[in-house]
Formats: structure tokens, C-alpha cells, sequence
């Protein structure tokens, strides 16, 4: 979680940490310029004052969230990234009220797939949503601006939707979890529909722990959307839970790598002790390919068709071409070829779930490849198919899915998905955590940043990157003479006013002044998670006199970070007043 909030929630929160997170919130909106990540970003005042008022008792006090603009927030427009359908809602819809009732409060409205109709991020007018770890490649959508949001750390969750896998594919392209319940459980009351009968508000999140929060927050029958249902709450795992795979030939055309990395997600939980078996999941596939290609795209017609028909003449600017194309081509199909797809349906989904009984869940890659942006506008259409093999199914034949980070194939992120009948939300939620745990989280402050030299040692260990950070003021930082350049940490501690002293890496000391003079400063630095398998090592191919150790955060918490034994910086220029290891190389 970005900022200097906890990763499971931010109750008891200070005024202090709230204003520190909003300030940190709009610094990091000016740092990265994504400007296409945004449709509508709020007054920073306007947040602030928001985020003050809240109750620090609450569930989410002090984190921020994005909103998908399909998804109503008072105050500001809804567009659906389509300007000739802007509209000004009354009331938050119920997902929003209730994430805002529980403490959390909206930074902005973020881009989409013109009217959720896309997996790539790329059909809006108000620009392609670049992917948060190489801009050259697409973020995946639709619910793409809210995806890179929380993976670019400016937000602590965000809100996406998923019809046919936009609040997952978004998720693995960006490193995080994407929670997709199951239908009905959280109303779409105040969500513009894509397919009104198929639709789902999802959550993005560096964390499983603050997802799921969100996600139950969220959940229950607001007397208003009519396909509302409670939770049944399938949540008791077998003693031995039995994971599906598909076969090995439907696991084929995954990108460079990704094969290797599914096997290697798998063997993760056979080493957690679940029974594996592979399954012909063929019934659930070809169900996918009913979402588009079959009658069912009439539902998005219905939806936003009348818009389209009447505002052709803006197809090609303000209206998407690709979901265009889409949306009027559901004015065909007939009553009758509807009734045959769902008959056709209906027995595909009773093979399926005959394929998976007795299975816990299914595991799969969440998609299957990582375009650029060059490829998907060479090809818009066949691009973005490619997407949703694994994800068209979930929401037509009603199951619940959760994607997961599994990793990184050449310096990008990898993830799996978990689907399983629905209700299952909280099995999936458990397998998920066994898969995901246990973790360490790690301060880096110098050549293992991003951009640094060293950052491939930390992704290829597993890393994640979660929050900037910033030590407590009692350290100090020096340049170290190696290769490649890095710095030393050292932790100082104040020294009585009136007589001299040293600093542990022997820093000078001038007398006078208050009763204590502190003899460091607070270092900016990030906070990166690594699986413990891959946290020991990475420790184990650390050189001298590099060390790890316990370092305080500015909010009064502690990390595991990078040290230097105090002997190595005996001489070596004290960097400390640059504040960090960027600032100083900047200057250097």
C-alpha cells in the first residue's frame, strides 16, 4: 500500500498520516505523469478536508480509492470515457456510498474501455492507459485507469468492473490482486452497464487482506438492484483442497515464458499440500466464446446502443471505433438466436461443472499474453480476444474468480486466477492467502530502487514493488565506494547539547543549541514485498558490509531494510542531506 498506512487497513489512523497520505497521493500523481490514468482527479483541498473529517475508528479510515467512471461518485460526472455521454449522478452508487461510509475516500475517477467494452485499456478518447511497469505495453482493461492507479502506488485500492474479465486482466498486467465476486453480491446500483445481467464491481489492491476488506464492505442487497443476492458464504476449505488445472494443450499460446511460470504457480501449491489434477476444462472455454460471438453481445446494445445510433457521427473521436463496432453489432441477433445461445449455455455450464466436481477450485494463467500497445492497435480486435480465454466464462456461467500476482517473466508481471462456483469468494480468498504468504517486505533506499541498476535483483526474486517510504529522522546516509555505486544506512541516535559527539558512522557533532540535537534525518526509500522463499535468497547473495535489519519509518512503524555495518562508511561522503540515493545522484 502506497503512503504510510498499514497493507490490512488504516483505523486509528493520525490527522497527521492522513494529511501525509494525501499529500503523498497528488506528489505521486506529479511524479509519475500518467495524466491518461484520469478522467476526473479531485481538489486536492477538497480531499484533504474529506479525508480529515473522517472517523479514525472506521474500517478504511485514511486510504484513498479510485472509481472506475462507469461507476457513479457524487459530486463528479459520469462519462463511461465516452464525453457525449456525461451525465451528473445525484448519489454515490451503493458500492461507493458504502466504501465511503466505512472511511475510505475517492482521489478521482479514472479511465476505462469506452462502456467497459475492452481487455486491452486502450479504446478510450481519453487516451491509452500505458502499463505501470513498461509504458510501451498495454495496462489492460477495462478497468484499466484504476488498475494502474493502485499499481503506480497513488492510491490504496480502486474500483473496477468486470463482465468479462476486467476487473482480473488489469490485475495481472499490473502485479496486484483483483477480486471479482461473485454476481450479486455487490449491487451495481449507480454503474453504467456494459451487459447489464453479467456485470460485477470489482477491486484492485497490493493486497489480498485490503481487497477482500473492501469487497465485504461492499457486499449485501441494497433494495434497489434487483439481481442483488446475499452472500451464502461457502468459506470451510477441505483438509486437502483439490486444485484443478486445464489440460496441458489448452495452456497452449500462452507468451514467452508464461508456461514455465503457470508450472511454477502450480508446483506452489502442490508444495503447500493441495491434490492438483488436471481437468478438461474445453466446456468452459467454449462457453467464453459465447460473450462475443454469440448472441449475448445484444445485452450491450441494449445497454448503451441508443447513445451510439444516435451519435454515429461521432464515431472515431469521441466514440471508440472498435467499441462501436461492437456495441451496434448487437442490434442483430435475434430473440430466437438469445434463447438458442442460452440453451447452448446452459448445457456447457452443466459440463463444466461436471468436469470440476470434486475440485476446490480452477487454477489458471489469468491471461495470456502482454501486448504492447504497437500490437493491439495493429490489430484491435484479434488483440484483444486473446485476453479473455481464461476470464469470458466466470460471470456466464455465475462463478467467482480471483486473480493473484504468481510472479515475473522478463522483468514483467505474471499472475494466475482462481475461479470456482460462486459463493466460494472466501474459499478462493483462503487459497489465494496460502498462495500467496508468506512474504517479507523490505526498505531499499539506493541501487535496488526503481530505475536503479540492482532493481532486477529484487524482481527476479519475486518482488513487488508496494510504497514509497521515508525513515525515521535518525539516520544517515553515505556513498559507499563499489560497484555499482550504492549507499550506506546507518541508524544515529541524539546526542545531549552542550558537548561534542560521533554519529555510529562518524558524523561530526556541533555543541549547542536545544537539550537534544538529533544527529540524522528521515531517507526516502521504498518498500518492496518479496515471497520468503525468494527474500532468503536474495539475503543470501548479499555482499559485505551490506546488512539487513529493522529500520523505523517515519509513521512510527518498522520494516526489514537495507543497513551498512558502521565500519564501511569510515570516510565515505555523508550523502545525508540530499534526503536520498536520487536526489544525491541527480546532483552527482
Amino acid at each position: 500500500m502506497s503512503g504510510a498506512l498499514s497493507a490490512s487497513g488504516a483505523s486509528g489512523a493520525s490527522a497527521a498520516s492522513v494529511a501525509a497520505r494525501v499529500r503523498d497521493a497528488f506528489a505521486r500523481i506529479d511524479a509519475v505523469d500518467r495524466p491518461e490514468v484520469w478522467i476526473t482527479l479531485r481538489d486536492r483541498t477538497a480531499v484533504l478536508a474529506e479525508a480529515l473529517a473522517v472517523d479514525p475508528a472506521l474500517p478504511l479510515a485514511g486510504l484513498l480509492f479510485a472509481v472506475k467512471d462507469n461507476i457513479d461518485v457524487a459530486g463528479l460526472p459520469t462519462t463511461a470515457a465516452a464525453r457525449s455521454y456525461a451525465y451528473e449522478p445525484e448519489a454515490d452508487a451503493t458500492a461507493v456510498a458504502r466504501l465511503r461510509a466505512a472511511g475510505a475516500v475517492v482521489l478521482g475517477k479514472t479511465n476505462l474501455d469506452q462502456f467497459a467494452t475492452g481487455l486491452v485499456g486502450t479504446r478510450s478518447p481519453f487516451g491509452a492507459v500505458r502499463n505501470a511497469w513498461d509504458p510501451t505495453r498495454i495496462s489492460g482493461g477495462s478497468s484499466s485507469g484504476s488498475a494502474t492507479a493502485v499499481a503506480l502506488g497513488i492510491v490504496d485500492f480502486a474500483l473496477g468492473t468486470d463482465t468479462a474479465g476486467s476487473g482480473r486482466v488489469p490485475a495481472a498486467l499490473g502485479n496486484l490482486v483483483g477480486v471479482k465476486p461473485t454476481k450479486g453480491l455487490v449491487p451495481t446500483t449507480g454503474v453504467v452497464p456494459a451487459c447489464r445481467s453479467q456485470d460485477c464491481v470489482t477491486v484492485f489492491a497490493r493486497s489480498l487482506d485490503l481487497a477482500r476488506t473492501a469487497a465485504e464492505l461492499m457486499a449485501g442487497p441494497d433494495d434497489v438492484d434487483p439481481l442483488a443476492r446475499p452472500d451464502l458464504a461457502l468459506a470451510d476449505l477441505p483438509a486437502v483442497p483439490r486444485i484443478a488445472v486445464p489440460l496441458p494443450s489448452q495452456l497452449e499460446g500462452l507468451a514467452p515464458g508464461w508456461a514455465d511460470a503457470f508450472a511454477a504457480a502450480v508446483d506452489r501449491f502442490r508444495a503447500l499440500g493441495h491434490d492438483v489434477v488436471e481437468v478438461d476444462i474445453a466446456p468452459l472455454l467454449d462457453a467464453a466464446s459465447l460473450l462475443y460471438n454469440g448472441a449475448f453481445v445484444a445485452e450491450r446494445y441494449a445497454a448503451v446502443g441508443a447513445h451510439v445510433e444516435a451519435h454515429r457521427d461521432l464515431v472515431g473521436d469521441d466514440l471508440d471505433p472498435s467499441v462501436a463496432t461492437i456495441v451496434l453489432g448487437g442490434a442483430r441477433p435475434t430473440a430466437a438466436e438469445l434463447f438458442a445461445d442460452q440453451e447452448r449455455l446452459d448445457a456447457l455450464g452443466a459440463a463444466g461443472r461436471a468436469a470440476l466436481a470434486g475440485t476446490t477450485a480452477l487454477l489458471t494463467p489469468t491471461t495470456t499474453w502482454h501486448p504492447t500497445l504497437e500490437q493491439v492497435a495493429a490489430d484491435p480486435l484479434g488483440a484483444n480476444s486473446r485476453m479473455g480465454r481464461y476470464t469470458n466464462f466466470a460471470n456466464l456461467l455465475d462463478m467467482a474468480s480471483l486473480a493473484v500476482p504468481a510472479g515475473f517473466v522478463d522483468g514483467l508481471p505474471f499472475g494466475v486466477m482462481l475461479t470456482g462456483p460462486a459463493f466460494t469468494d472466501r474459499r478462493l480468498a483462503a487459497l489465494g492467502d496460502a498462495f500467496l504468504a508468506p512474504s517479507v517486505d523490505l526498505l531499499v533506499v539506493g541501487a535496488h530502487l526503481r530505475d536503479q541498476p540492482l532493481n532486477g535483483q529484487l524482481v527476479a526474486s519475486g518482488g513487488s514493488f508496494v510504497r514509497e517510504a521515508r525513515t525515521a529522522s535518525d539516520y544517515r546516509l553515505y556513498a559507499l565506494d563499489t560497484v555499482p555505486p550504492k549507499p550506506g544506512l546507518v541508524r544515529v541516535a541524539p546526542v545531549a547539547s552542550g558537548g561534542g559527539g560521533l554519529a555510529s558512522g562518524g558524523a561530526a557533532v556541533a555543541s549547542g543549541g536545544a537539550a537534544a540535537a538529533a544527529l540524522g534525518a528521515g531517507i526516502a526509500g521504498e518498500v518492496w514485498r518479496l515471497p520468503a522463499a525468494g527474500f532468503g535468497t536474495f539475503v543470501a547473495s548479499l555482499p559485505a558490509p551490506m546488512a539487513i535489519g529493522a529500520v523505523a519509518l517515519e509513521d512510527g512503524t518498522e520494516v526489514t531494510g537495507f543497513l551498512v555495518e558502521p565500519f564501511a562508511v569510515e570516510g565515505a561522503l555523508d550523502i545525508t542531506a540530499f534526503g536520498g540515493w536520487r536526489a544525491y545522484r541527480e546532483q552527482a
